[in-house]
Protein backbone atom coordinates (compact mmCIF):
# COMPACT_ATOMS: atom_id res chain seq x y z
CA UNK A 1 0.00 0.00 0.00
CA UNK A 2 1.23 3.51 -0.80
CA UNK A 3 2.29 5.62 2.16
CA UNK A 4 -0.42 7.71 3.77
CA UNK A 5 -0.04 11.46 3.41
CA UNK A 6 -1.94 14.26 5.11
CA UNK A 7 -4.12 14.84 2.07
CA UNK A 8 -5.35 11.24 2.28
CA UNK A 9 -5.86 11.59 6.02
CA UNK A 10 -8.13 14.59 5.61
CA UNK A 11 -10.13 13.33 2.62
CA UNK A 12 -8.43 15.31 -0.15
CA UNK A 13 -6.59 12.54 -2.02
CA UNK A 14 -8.45 9.63 -3.64
CA UNK A 15 -5.56 7.70 -5.17
CA UNK A 16 -5.95 4.69 -2.84
CA UNK A 17 -9.67 4.38 -3.47
CA UNK A 18 -11.57 1.95 -5.69
CA UNK A 19 -15.20 1.77 -6.72
CA UNK A 20 -17.41 -0.87 -5.17
CA UNK A 21 -20.14 -1.97 -7.59
CA UNK A 22 -19.35 1.01 -9.78
CA UNK A 23 -20.48 3.67 -7.31
CA UNK A 24 -19.31 3.71 -3.67
CA UNK A 25 -15.64 4.55 -3.14
CA UNK A 26 -13.65 2.50 -0.61
CA UNK A 27 -9.97 1.98 0.12
CA UNK A 28 -8.73 -0.64 -2.33
CA UNK A 29 -7.55 -3.01 0.40
CA UNK A 30 -11.06 -3.26 1.83
CA UNK A 31 -12.90 -4.52 -1.23
CA UNK A 32 -12.01 -8.22 -0.95
CA UNK A 33 -12.61 -8.65 2.80
CA UNK A 34 -15.84 -6.67 2.54
CA UNK A 35 -17.10 -8.81 -0.32
CA UNK A 36 -16.13 -11.94 1.60
CA UNK A 37 -18.18 -10.71 4.55
CA UNK A 38 -21.11 -9.93 2.26
CA UNK A 39 -20.94 -13.44 0.79
CA UNK A 40 -20.97 -15.00 4.26
CA UNK A 41 -23.91 -12.83 5.30
CA UNK A 42 -25.79 -13.77 2.13
CA UNK A 43 -25.68 -17.41 3.21
CA UNK A 44 -27.78 -16.31 6.19
CA UNK A 45 -30.27 -14.41 4.02
CA UNK A 46 -28.73 -10.99 4.64
CA UNK A 47 -28.00 -8.61 1.77
CA UNK A 48 -25.44 -6.07 2.99
CA UNK A 49 -25.74 -2.78 1.11
CA UNK A 50 -23.61 0.33 1.50
CA UNK A 51 -25.26 3.65 2.31
CA UNK A 52 -22.01 5.61 2.52
CA UNK A 53 -18.32 4.89 2.02
CA UNK A 54 -15.57 7.42 1.37
CA UNK A 55 -16.54 11.02 2.08
CA UNK A 56 -14.37 13.90 0.93
CA UNK A 57 -13.27 16.87 3.01
CA UNK A 58 -15.42 19.15 0.84
CA UNK A 59 -18.50 17.01 1.44
CA UNK A 60 -17.93 16.88 5.20
CA UNK A 61 -17.34 20.64 5.27
CA UNK A 62 -20.66 21.20 3.50
CA UNK A 63 -22.47 18.97 6.00
CA UNK A 64 -20.85 20.68 8.98
CA UNK A 65 -21.50 24.20 7.73
CA UNK A 66 -25.10 23.44 6.83
CA UNK A 67 -25.75 22.26 10.36
CA UNK A 68 -23.88 25.18 11.93
CA UNK A 69 -25.95 27.62 9.85
CA UNK A 70 -29.24 25.94 10.74
CA UNK A 71 -29.83 24.72 7.20
CA UNK A 72 -29.81 21.09 8.34
CA UNK A 73 -31.38 19.88 11.58
CA UNK A 74 -29.16 19.08 14.54
CA UNK A 75 -30.75 16.36 16.64
CA UNK A 76 -30.67 15.52 20.32
CA UNK A 77 -30.39 11.97 21.64
CA UNK A 78 -34.11 11.35 21.16
CA UNK A 79 -33.99 12.39 17.51
CA UNK A 80 -35.70 15.73 18.08
CA UNK A 81 -34.33 18.93 16.48
CA UNK A 82 -32.30 21.22 18.72
CA UNK A 83 -32.78 24.99 18.74
CA UNK A 84 -29.18 25.96 17.98
CA UNK A 85 -29.88 29.66 18.45
CA UNK A 86 -30.41 29.04 22.15
CA UNK A 87 -26.93 27.54 22.57
CA UNK A 88 -23.50 29.06 23.02
CA UNK A 89 -21.02 28.49 20.19
CA UNK A 90 -19.26 25.84 22.26
CA UNK A 91 -22.51 23.98 22.91
CA UNK A 92 -23.43 24.23 19.22
CA UNK A 93 -20.14 22.52 18.34
CA UNK A 94 -20.71 19.74 20.86
CA UNK A 95 -24.29 19.20 19.69
CA UNK A 96 -23.25 18.89 16.03
CA UNK A 97 -20.37 16.57 16.90
CA UNK A 98 -22.78 14.13 18.52
CA UNK A 99 -23.87 13.08 15.02
CA UNK A 100 -21.44 14.65 12.52
CA UNK A 101 -17.64 14.73 12.40
CA UNK A 102 -15.61 17.83 11.79
CA UNK A 103 -14.24 18.08 8.24
CA UNK A 104 -10.80 16.50 8.20
CA UNK A 105 -11.64 14.37 11.25
CA UNK A 106 -14.10 11.87 9.79
CA UNK A 107 -13.10 8.22 9.53
CA UNK A 108 -15.02 8.21 6.23
CA UNK A 109 -12.19 10.33 4.76
CA UNK A 110 -9.94 7.27 4.79
CA UNK A 111 -12.12 4.97 2.71
CA UNK A 112 -11.81 2.43 5.52
CA UNK A 113 -15.23 3.10 7.03
CA UNK A 114 -18.70 2.55 5.66
CA UNK A 115 -22.35 2.67 6.70
CA UNK A 116 -24.33 -0.46 5.89
CA UNK A 117 -27.87 -1.85 5.97
CA UNK A 118 -29.74 -5.00 4.94
CA UNK A 119 -31.47 -4.57 1.58
CA UNK A 120 -33.17 -7.96 1.96
CA UNK A 121 -35.02 -6.86 5.09
CA UNK A 122 -37.03 -4.00 3.57
CA UNK A 123 -39.03 -3.28 0.39
CA UNK A 124 -37.34 -1.59 -2.54
CA UNK A 125 -38.93 1.77 -1.78
CA UNK A 126 -37.84 1.79 1.86
CA UNK A 127 -36.52 5.15 3.02
CA UNK A 128 -33.31 4.47 4.91
CA UNK A 129 -32.91 6.62 8.01
CA UNK A 130 -29.73 5.27 9.67
CA UNK A 131 -31.08 5.57 13.19
CA UNK A 132 -30.38 3.14 16.06
CA UNK A 133 -34.02 2.00 16.17
CA UNK A 134 -33.61 0.37 12.74
CA UNK A 135 -30.86 -1.89 14.12
CA UNK A 136 -32.40 -2.99 17.42
CA UNK A 137 -35.51 -4.67 18.79
CA UNK A 138 -38.11 -4.99 16.06
CA UNK A 139 -36.17 -2.80 13.63
CA UNK A 140 -35.65 -4.20 10.13
CA UNK A 141 -31.88 -4.44 10.48
CA UNK A 142 -31.76 -6.01 13.92
CA UNK A 143 -30.77 -9.41 12.52
CA UNK A 144 -27.96 -7.81 10.50
CA UNK A 145 -26.73 -6.04 13.63
CA UNK A 146 -26.70 -9.28 15.60
CA UNK A 147 -24.87 -11.09 12.80
CA UNK A 148 -22.22 -8.35 12.60
CA UNK A 149 -21.62 -8.47 16.33
CA UNK A 150 -20.80 -12.16 15.99
CA UNK A 151 -18.95 -12.25 12.67
CA UNK A 152 -17.63 -8.83 11.54
CA UNK A 153 -14.39 -9.09 13.50
CA UNK A 154 -13.56 -12.32 11.70
CA UNK A 155 -13.30 -10.32 8.48
CA UNK A 156 -11.30 -7.50 10.06
CA UNK A 157 -14.18 -5.09 10.71
CA UNK A 158 -15.02 -3.35 13.98
CA UNK A 159 -17.81 -0.99 15.06
CA UNK A 160 -16.02 2.09 16.42
CA UNK A 161 -19.25 3.70 17.60
CA UNK A 162 -21.10 0.67 18.93
CA UNK A 163 -21.04 1.97 22.52
CA UNK A 164 -22.11 5.38 23.77
CA UNK A 165 -19.06 6.89 25.48
CA UNK A 166 -20.61 10.34 25.75
CA UNK A 167 -19.12 11.51 22.46
CA UNK A 168 -20.31 10.30 19.08
CA UNK A 169 -23.80 8.82 19.34
CA UNK A 170 -24.05 5.03 18.80
CA UNK A 171 -23.93 4.07 15.13
CA UNK A 172 -24.66 0.34 14.75
CA UNK A 173 -24.47 0.79 10.98
CA UNK A 174 -20.86 2.07 10.97
CA UNK A 175 -18.10 -0.43 10.19
CA UNK A 176 -14.36 0.18 10.04
CA UNK A 177 -11.77 -2.11 8.46
CA UNK A 178 -9.26 -2.12 11.28
CA UNK A 179 -6.09 -3.42 9.52
CA UNK A 180 -6.06 -0.33 7.30
CA UNK A 181 -7.88 2.16 9.53
CA UNK A 182 -5.23 1.65 12.21
CA UNK A 183 -2.58 2.97 9.80
CA UNK A 184 -4.56 6.21 9.44
CA UNK A 185 -5.27 6.42 13.17
CA UNK A 186 -1.56 6.39 13.93
CA UNK A 187 -1.09 9.63 12.00
CA UNK A 188 -3.74 11.65 13.81
CA UNK A 189 -2.39 14.11 16.35
CA UNK A 190 -3.18 17.53 17.77
CA UNK A 191 -0.80 19.42 15.47
CA UNK A 192 -2.42 17.94 12.35
CA UNK A 193 -5.96 18.49 13.61
CA UNK A 194 -5.36 22.12 14.61
CA UNK A 195 -3.79 22.84 11.22
CA UNK A 196 -6.73 21.54 9.20
CA UNK A 197 -9.36 23.07 11.50
CA UNK A 198 -7.81 26.54 11.46
CA UNK A 199 -9.75 27.16 8.27
CA UNK A 200 -11.72 30.31 7.58
CA UNK A 201 -14.29 28.26 5.64
CA UNK A 202 -15.21 26.33 8.79
CA UNK A 203 -18.27 27.61 10.61
CA UNK A 204 -17.77 27.95 14.39
CA UNK A 205 -14.00 27.75 13.85
CA UNK A 206 -13.09 29.80 16.92
CA UNK A 207 -15.23 27.63 19.19
CA UNK A 208 -13.75 24.48 17.64
CA UNK A 209 -10.15 25.62 18.11
CA UNK A 210 -10.65 26.89 21.65
CA UNK A 211 -12.18 23.55 22.66
CA UNK A 212 -9.93 21.31 20.57
CA UNK A 213 -8.50 19.28 23.46
CA UNK A 214 -11.99 18.46 24.76
CA UNK A 215 -13.17 17.61 21.25
CA UNK A 216 -10.24 15.26 20.68
CA UNK A 217 -10.77 13.52 24.01
CA UNK A 218 -14.51 13.16 23.67
CA UNK A 219 -15.21 12.68 19.97
CA UNK A 220 -12.06 11.63 18.09
CA UNK A 221 -9.75 9.48 20.17
CA UNK A 222 -12.28 7.21 21.96
CA UNK A 223 -12.89 5.42 18.64
CA UNK A 224 -9.13 5.02 18.19
CA UNK A 225 -8.29 3.75 21.67
CA UNK A 226 -10.79 0.90 21.57
CA UNK A 227 -9.52 -2.40 22.99
CA UNK A 228 -7.87 -4.20 20.11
Amino acid sequence: MASINNQMLMGCDEQLLCKLDGSVLLHGDIIKPFQAMCDAAAEEGLQIAVASGYRSFARQLAIWNSKARGLRPVLDDTGSPIDLESLSDRDKVMAILRWSALPGCSRHHWGTDLDIWDAAAVPGDYRLQLVPEEYAGSGPFCRLSEWLQQHAAGFGFIMPYAIDRGGVAPEPWHLSYLPVARLFEEKLDRVFLREILDNDQLELRDAVLSNLDAIMARFIFPAITLPQ
